[in-house]
């Protein structure tokens, strides 16, 4: 089963379920038709007596009898005569009618072909008797006759089940030739509309299998217009490839911009290296390029620190745990110790409001408030002022950093969140490219925004928005 196509078990079951609901309709269509004509055949039976019961008539002499100028069958009866209209003797739907005297159960009049076997059957008035004769079932309806002359009078109505056998063999003969024929053609039926609807998951399948095997995450699936699942679904497919792609793509420029970052220090320390092993130096000279390898040692660990602390929130965001942090005390305490770095002449003031409270990582939420306030001394001016506020207003928590350093640039402002991207490569060498991308994906963590306002020479603000406690989801266990 599991080597068979998907259209052919498609199809194989749906023929199966046909199957069995044809099966099921056959027999519940034979036994509600039959219980239908079996009902019909009595109701034919007593519509056919009470019919007749108008068709005779008693006159008391034949002088009445010449007055009605009929051409009827008589029979002497008692003092008169009956009068029995011609159309008595017809046979309609197979119903047999005949006349008894109730007295002795004598036949005057009619047909009845089960006559013997009736002979010691009592009379009912309208009431439907059963018997069986010869393995047939007859139906059996008497009525007696009230009006004046007649009394003492039975109509006896015979009919056989057999009467609507015609009609059922007919049904099961029509059945028999439709119903198969039905089947098949639904069941090809079935097997094209399959290949229909499986036809765009085989043209997933492969595009799929050609971007697999080209390694082009640029193709897309495209099986025409629609709206359905299997549209849907294709949506989902492009939808992934462009994700990955673009997760590849980054992955790419990250290696390659961190190979670019880590071969300046390492290109410095092997060129400080082959000067000081060339020939005997100087103490002074030893020192110098020993404290040149010291510096880029620094920087090549910082990146690496950073690159494996960016790696860590983006691959395994799970592994920092949340909890309710006072943002207000964070901030304010951050605040007093960056504040004594007082780089180029730079003061750095806080304006925090009490009693901001958020759901969060504190070491996260630390490290993106050090790089905005790192970033805002790199690119400050001489003597310059960092301005730290931290307000709540209507349910979001506003937290920005103000400087009057150099400004970005407008073209460049969508650019400053990269890994690796410095708009001021005068003072690359300052940082690792790390922090604004790092604090953007802080921001991301926890669901909040990072934004940036910025002129060239009069300088920028950054501003993080964050939920606040109760639009933020439950803390971690």
């Amino acid at each position: 089963m599991k080597q068979i196509s998907i259209r052919l078990k498609i199809t194989l079951w749906y023929t199966v379920t046909l199957v069995v609901m044809v099966l099921f309709t056959c027999f519940i269509v034979f036994f509600v038709s039959n219980q239908i004509l079996q009902k019909t055949v009595r109701d034919n039976l007593i519509e056919a007596i009470e019919h007749n019961v108008d068709e005779i008539e008693y006159f008391p002499n034949l002088q009445a009898l010449e007055e009605t100028n009929d051409v009827d069958h008589y029979i002497q009866y008692q003092d008169g005569y009956l009068e029995i209209d011609d159309d008595f003797l017809n046979q309609v739907n197979e119903v047999y009618t005949s006349l008894y005297r109730s007295e002795d159960a004598a036949l005057l009049y009619g047909e009845n072909p089960i006559s013997k076997e009736t002979a010691e059957l009592p009379f009912a008035n309208s009431q439907v008797q059963k018997i069986k004769v010869d393995g047939t079932l007859y139906y059996i309806f008497d009525r007696m006759l009230t009006r004046e002359g007649l009394q003492g009078l039975y109509l006896r109505g015979v009919v056989s089940e057999l009467q609507g056998k015609g009609q059922m063999t007919d049904i099961v003969r029509i059945s028999m030739v439709l119903l198969p024929a039905l089947v098949l053609l639904s069941i090809f039926g079935g097997y094209w509309i399959a290949g229909r609807m499986l036809r765009p998951i085989h043209r997933l399948s492969q595009m799929a299998s050609q971007i697999e095997k080209g390694g082009d995450l640029k193709k897309r699936i495209d099986i025409g217009k629609g709206n359905d699942e299997l549209h849907q679904l294709a949506d989902r497919f492009n939808a992934m490839f462009g994700r990955l792609d673009e997760a590849f793509e980054a992955e790419r420029q990250f290696a390659s911009d961190a190979s670019h970052e880590l071969r300046t220090p390492m290109s410095v320390i092997t060129a400080q290296c082959e000067y000081l092993l060339e020939k005997q130096r100087s103490a002074e000279e030893y020192e110098q390029s020993l404290r040149v390898i010291q510096r880029q040692s620094n920087k090549m660990a910082g990146l690496i620190r950073d690159m494996l602390d960016f790696a860590r929130l983006e691959a395994r965001a799970d592994s920092y745990a949340r909890e309710r942090v006072d943002l207000s005390e964070l901030v304010r305490s951050l605040c007093t110790d960056l504040a004594l770095i007082a780089e180029n002449g730079i003061t750095l003031k806080a304006e925090v409001e009490a009693g901001v409270i958020c759901v969060g990582n504190r070491e996260l939420l630390s490290r993106l408030l050090t790089n905005l306030v790192s970033n805002a001394y790199r690119y400050g001016k001489e003597n310059g002022h960092i301005l730290v506020k931290l307000m709540q207003e209507g349910g979001r928590i506003a937290l920005s950093v103000c400087d009057d350093g150099i400004g970005i640039a407008k073209e460049e402002q969508s650019k400053i969140f990269r890994r690796f991207y410095q708009a001021d490569n005068s003072r690359s060498s300052a940082g690792t490219g790390l922090g604004l991308a790092m604090a953007y994906e802080i921001a991301q963590f926890h669901g909040g925004a990072l934004s940036v306002e910025s002129e060239l020479g009069k300088g920028s603000v950054f501003t993080l928005q964050l939920p606040g406690l109760e639009d933020n989801a439950p803390e971690n266990p």
